[in-house]
This record gives C-alpha cells, sequence and structure tokens, in this order.
C-alpha cells in the first residue's frame, strides 16, 4: 500500500468516525468464512456497517478526528473491525445474540456518543442503553396516561363536574 494509499484509507476513516456517535471495535478473528458471512448479513440487517480495518490506519484516523476516543485507541491490537451504527444498542445486541452460536465477536471498546466503553465485560451494559427512540416512546407513554385518566373521568362523570370532580378525586 502507497502512502496516498494509506492517507485516502486514513481519511475515509476520518470522515467515517466524525460522521457516527456510535462507534464500535471488535474482534472477530477466527470465524470461518460460514460465520463471517452470516455476521456481515446480521449486520446488513441491522443497519450496522461492519468493515475490518487496520490498526494503524484507524489510530491515525482517530488522532485526525474532532472526537476524544480516550483509552479506545490503546485496545487496537490484533485484528479489529469497527462497527458503526446509529442506534447506540444495535451492535450490542447484535453480538450478545450472535455468540449464543459462536464464542465470537469480542467487543474490545465503544464509543457511544461522547461516552468510552473499554472490554468485553461492557456488552450487557450496552445493549441496555435505551435508544433516542426508546426514550422518546416512554416518555410519550408517560404524558398519555394522566391524560387518560382525565378522559376517562370526564366519560364517567355523566357530563356533570360535580361527577367529574369527585371522579378524578377518586383516581
Amino acid at each position: 500500500m502507497t502512502r496516498e494509499e494509506k492517507a485516502t484509507v486514513i481519511e475515509d476513516l476520518t470522515a467515517q468516525l466524525a460522521d457516527n456517535s456510535n462507534i464500535y471495535l471488535a474482534d472477530i478473528s477466527g470465524l470461518d468464512a460460514l460465520t463471517t458471512s452470516n455476521l456481515r448479513r446480521a449486520c446488513f440487517k441491522a443497519n450496522i456497517k461492519l468493515a475490518v480495518v487496520k490498526n494503524t490506519l484507524l489510530e491515525k484516523a482517530m488522532e485526525a478526528s474532532d472526537k476524544e476516543f480516550g483509552e479506545l485507541p490503546e485496545v487496537l491490537k490484533g485484528n479489529t473491525s469497527l462497527m458503526l451504527s446509529e442506534t447506540g444498542n444495535a451492535p450490542a445486541k447484535l453480538i450478545k445474540n450472535f455468540r449464543k452460536k459462536s464464542d465470537k465477536p469480542l467487543l474490545k471498546g465503544a464509543f457511544i456518543e461522547e461516552a468510552v466503553y473499554i472490554g468485553d465485560e461492557n456488552l450487557d451494559s450496552l445493549v441496555n442503553i435505551k435508544s433516542k427512540e426508546e426514550v422518546i416512546g416512554d416518555i410519550i407513554g408517560l404524558l398519555q396516561s394522566p391524560a387518560k385518566n382525565v378522559i376517562s373521568g370526564l366519560k364517567s362523570g355523566g357530563g356533570k363536574l360535580a361527577g367529574i370532580i369527585k371522579t378524578l378525586s377518586e383516581r
């Protein structure tokens, strides 16, 4: 690989790091061709971009990036695969589900919305992170509950003010 080709790869990786706020580093070494193909297919279905990267080039891209990756460059040893996703917990869920059949991929580290996680022991914590959509859904559900109480109170009160107040005070 020439210097120009390396510079191009580093620029591409830097752009990918800048465009994604959910970055996972995993070790998929030792997987056979069929298992690797299944992993790639599962990533595609989950809208996760998977790419095997060269550690030195990824480290230079991290240095060139505006983001603070903390201790994440220290895990760039051995085989490293980059997993990029719009949803913070999607790669963690995919890894956990995939490991029901295989002992890989191993989580090396993750960068989720400016938080850095190092090591495979953080996989369960990352699975439990709620996406923005899930948090918004929870908030909407909580806000709808009092409104439903008021509406049912209005209906059961018979339309009279005294009945409505009595019904709502009982709840």
